[in-house]
């Protein structure tokens, strides 16, 4: 039986759209300024970064987003979790280049679980 991994992603506005033109199984590619993707592994962690950072960013269009996504876990293995802060800002460093794999390793669909406006 496969084991997955729940995982956290803040997103802004733009990102969110895009992740709906994906039907909400694909995050989208990563721009050329974005050499890693990061999801994080603590709800409460995503949600600080939808509320404190999206909220006053300019480029998220002053909103933020949580979605919340299964993973198989065989594919997390070759990479390290990172603390980033607290204990629990905790998140992985997925290179650009590795996430179409990630996005074939999502179980289900990605799913919105908090908005938060500036």
């Amino acid at each position: 039986m496969m084991k997955t991994i729940t995982l956290y992603r803040p997103v802004g506005k733009k990102e969110l759209y895009l992740l709906k033109e994906r039907g909400y199984r694909a995050f989208p590619p990563r721009l050329p300024f974005q050499p890693i993707f990061y999801p994080v592994l603590d709800q409460s962690y995503a949600e600080q970064i939808a509320r404190d950072w999206n909220t006053k960013d300019k480029a998220s269009d002053f909103e933020g987003h949580v979605t919340r996504f299964q993973i198989q876990q065989d594919f997390l293995e070759q990479y390290e979790i990172q603390t980033v802060g607290g204990t629990h800002h905790q998140e992985y460093w997925i290179p650009a280049e590795d996430l179409e794999e990630l996005n074939r390793n999502i179980v289900g669909k990605i799913e919105v679980i908090a908005t938060f406006r500036a």
